[in-house]
């Protein structure tokens, strides 16, 4: 199942998109898909309203769609996750999972505009599998466990900026959480139907320039090592969203390091789970 929010931002109301493509209204089963909803078994819910053909059509034409998950609680991101982006960067492989925050606030919708920060000159791209939390966890004890508690997948763009990340402080934080920089979506698909997230190829463009092609089989640490390792350190809770890593590609490693500048467009996908497409602009 594939769930959405459409509408401006701020008045969002949530939908489910069926296989044919067309937009039904959850609204009469949730005011919203945020923590509450999943950790209320809003997911059955909602394919229960599905199954029962009670959910109202939504007309698509000039709908924007938003970040199909409001509020995170938090978002956990993990650096460093494939061989050949390390490689890229001149890291070592990572022993254990490279571990750091996102401000919640920079998800945006899959379309919306992304902004280069005052000051930037080195904003730079990122296509990730996101895993988003459906229920509260805490000592995970191993794969299986880590799986029972996974709602679901989506695109991520974990939009980073080089020189506050790296030169200008010791955390990557500063790089990382400037606004607008975690565009979501376009939907939540559920774990169901993305079956093995070990299983799934990436891509991102720039300006119709392929420069990003990689597969999530190639991560150092798969999906449910990484839910099962951060449960160990943090109370993961329903709406949590964890970006998993990205492979390589990126303006960094490239020798001409072509960072985003206002006007560039990105489009990036991940295999199952929908395309994003954003023009930068200015803050």
């Amino acid at each position: 199942m594939k769930l959405l929010r459409v509408g401006a931002p701020g008045e969002e109301r949530p939908a489910v998109r069926t296989e044919d493509g067309r937009l039904l209204d959850l609204s009469s089963v949730t005011p919203d898909i945020d923590g509450a909803f999943l950790a209320s078994d809003g997911i059955e819910r909602a394919r229960a309203s599905l199954r029962a053909g009670d959910l109202p059509e939504l007309a698509p034409e000039g709908l924007r769609i938003g970040a199909p998950l409001a509020r995170p609680g938090k978002i956990v991101c993990i650096g460093l996750n494939y061989r050949d982006h390390a490689a890229e960067t001149g890291a070592a492989i990572p022993p254990r999972p490279v571990v750091f925050m996102k401000d919640p606030g920079t998800v945006v919708g899959p379309y919306d505009e992304v902004l280069v920060p005052r000051g930037s000159v080195k904003t730079d791209w990122e296509v990730e599998l996101a895993v988003v939390i459906g229920r509260r966890a805490r000592y995970l004890e191993g794969p299986r466990a880590a799986r029972e508690v996974i709602a679901g997948y989506a695109v991520s763009h974990d939009v980073s900026e080089r020189e506050f990340q790296l030169e200008r402080s010791p955390q990557w934080d500063l790089g990382k959480s400037c606004e607008t920089f975690n565009p979501l979506g376009p939907w939540l698909v559920t774990a169901d139907e993305v079956g093995d997230p070990q299983d799934l190829s990436l891509s991102l463009s720039v300006n119709g320039v392929k420069r990003q092609d990689g597969h999530t089989r190639d991560m150092i640490f798969p999906v449910d090592h990484i839910v099962a390792y951060l449960s160990q350190y943090m109370v993961l809770r329903p709406g949590d969203v964890i970006n998993t890593g990205t492979p390589a590609g990126v303006a960094l490693g490239l020798p001409d390091t072509p960072y985003l500048r206002s006007g560039d467009t990105v489009e990036l996908s991940v295999e199952g789970l929908g395309e994003q497409r954003q023009t930068f602009g200015q803050a």
